[in-house]
């Protein structure tokens, strides 16, 4: 028994050691670059009710489906935080990952309540989160150090109330136990002002992080998609910038950057490749586009700046238009030139003609683009797993002011609830994983997969009746969301919180039987016509 117990136990280490000593995954990249999440910021004075708003796609095709509400907690004295290892797995009916703990860190006093979706969202004091990988020099990642984005973004949550305090202390602790992952953008946001923070290792074998961060101005819109984006810092301006102690010696280190002699542009020192990705440009260039028109952006254009004004302040619908996006209208439409002649004679854009088809079936339709064979990366993606457009706002309590309207699955196909921060609960199916056992009913997440699947066999037809039962209660959820926010004010303490979270229960419940009513509808409408 205790060779046995020798035995499981040296089989742990060597477990644990080959999963430290494993790169970075990187089973949803395509082609060797990040092809994950896009991440909109908006300062309080370009958002049409004041508030700051941040938001996030979660595009993957294994991160996990379920969310839940994790509540505040008070911690004795001497207890640790876990620190895991993200890898791939196929053990189970879909790919998903796994979560290995690979260390430990100090935890503190008492910790916030957080929204816990994959990369969680938002805190009960108005703090929230967005993400979008972009890779950057791949010698710097490191596996001798602790966290990763999922648990850094973790960590800001639940013990930070202001972005600046959430970077500060991502600082401190990447420092000390080391960054793990590639390069990562964290969008953090608060009550008065959103930041963009990228983020990196030191180099193999070394514990550590280098980053910088950048305001978004409060009149400005900024996107980050898959790229790195910071370009220029003046940490004299501290207003708007923040960045490591070594952000000048690791570069001339290494020889990326000679001092004086030449121009110190973050992105180009540290993450240079991303720069050449069309499929992150054209969705820099995209969101501008649809916010700024009148900048006339150049759509081939390699560098755009880090934010803009918009011509418009943005409201919650743009906001949910831009995520909806697959360049319909422009050159860069994939499926334009897939037609078929309609009863008039003419030729038109066939009905089968699908902006969400999977990517072998580019070949089949002589897919091509700034992507090459990958045509264009698109805004809106069937591989989504949930999308989060969040707002904070200085004027309204906490449990009020902070409402993170999360949508399922693919946003072209899905509606946009509203979870606010205040809440204890989720509907069941919200909780239910979707991935690990394959298809169920029990899932919210399986009801939208659905229904966008369903939708996109027949998009040019389908895409109706679907916009048909979305647009309404969308515009219907936006608008009674005053209404509902001074009710809520008239209750207090507990009430107050269970109010809130009757709310989002009820309608995130409305949402997913809807969702499963439309697929029935349109398996029975569409029967033999996909």
């Amino acid at each position: 028994m205790k060779n046995l117990s020798k035995i499981l136990f040296l089989l742990t280490i060597l477990n644990v050691s080959i999963i430290l000593n494993a790169q970075v995954d990187k089973t949803d990249w395509v082609n060797g670059k990040p092809d994950g999440c896009t991440a909109i910021t908006v300062g309080k004075k370009a958002s049409a009710d004041g508030s700051v708003m941040n938001s996030h796609t979660d595009d993957s095709h294994r991160t996990r489906s379920w969310m839940d509400i994790i509540p505040p907690k008070k911690h004795k004295s001497g207890d640790n935080v876990a620190m895991y290892k993200r890898t791939a797995s196929d053990k189970f009916a879909m790919p998903t990952y796994e979560h290995t703990q690979i260390g430990s860190i100090p935890q503190v006093e008492q910790t916030f309540g957080y929204i816990n979706t994959a990369y969680p969202a938002m805190n009960t004091k108005q703090l929230a989160c967005g993400e979008s990988t972009f890779g950057g020099r791949h010698e710097l990642q490191s596996n001798d150090g602790l966290i990763d984005c999922q648990r850094l973004i973790k960590l800001m949550l639940e013990r930070c109330t202001t972005a600046r305090e959430a970077i500060e202390m991502a600082g401190k602790l990447t420092k000390k136990y080391g960054w793990n992952d590639e390069g990562e953008c964290i969008t953090i946001s608060d009550k008065k002002e959103v930041w963009h923070l990228e983020i990196m290792g030191i180099g193999k074998g070394k514990t550590g992080s280098v980053w910088a961060a950048q305001r978004v101005p409060d009149n400005h819109i900024s996107v980050n998609s898959n790229a790195s984006t910071i370009k220029h810092i003046d940490l004299n301006n501290t207003d708007y910038f923040m960045a490591s102690d070594n952000i000048y010696s690791l570069a001339k280190k290494n020889g990326w950057w000679n001092g004086n002699k030449e121009e110190f542009q973050f992105c180009y020192v540290y993450a240079p490749e991303s720069r050449n990705s069309f499929a992150s440009r054209r969705r820099e260039w995209q969101v501008f586009n649809l916010v700024a028109p009148s900048l006339k952006l150049d759509p081939n254009d390699k560098d755009y700046p880090f934010s803009v004004k918009p011509d418009k302040q943005v409201t919650l619908e743009k906001m949910v238009e831009i995520f909806k996006d697959y360049y319909e209208g422009t050159p860069f439409d994939m499926v334009k030139n897939i037609k078929s002649t309609n009863k008039e004679g003419k030729s038109v854009i066939s009905p089968f003609a699908n902006p969400f088809m999977p990517y072998d079936m580019y070949e089949l339709f002589k897919i091509n683009g700034g992507w090459n064979e990958l045509g264009e990366r698109t805004i809106a993606r069937w591989y989504t797993m949930y999308g989060t457009i969040i707002q904070s706002r200085d004027w309204l309590p906490d449990e009020i002011g902070g409402v993170v309207w999360l949508a399922q699955d693919n946003i072209a196909t899905s509606v946009y609830i509203p979870i606010y921060c205040g809440v204890t609960d989720l509907p069941k199916s919200y909780k239910t994983p979707g991935r690990i056992d394959g298809f169920t009913r029990e899932s919210a997440w399986w009801a939208f997969n659905r229904l966008s699947t369903l939708t996109a066999q027949r998009w040019g037809d389908i895409r109706h009746d679907v916009d048909a039962i979305w647009n309404p209660l969308q515009k219907k959820l936006f608008e009674q969301q005053n209404e509902f926010e001074k009710k809520a004010l008239n209750h207090k303490g507990k009430k107050r919180i269970e109010f809130l979270t009757e709310y989002t229960i009820k309608l995130g419940t409305t949402a997913v039987q809807k969702a499963w009513r439309t697929g029935d509808f349109i398996w029975t409408k569409y029967d033999e016509k996909f």
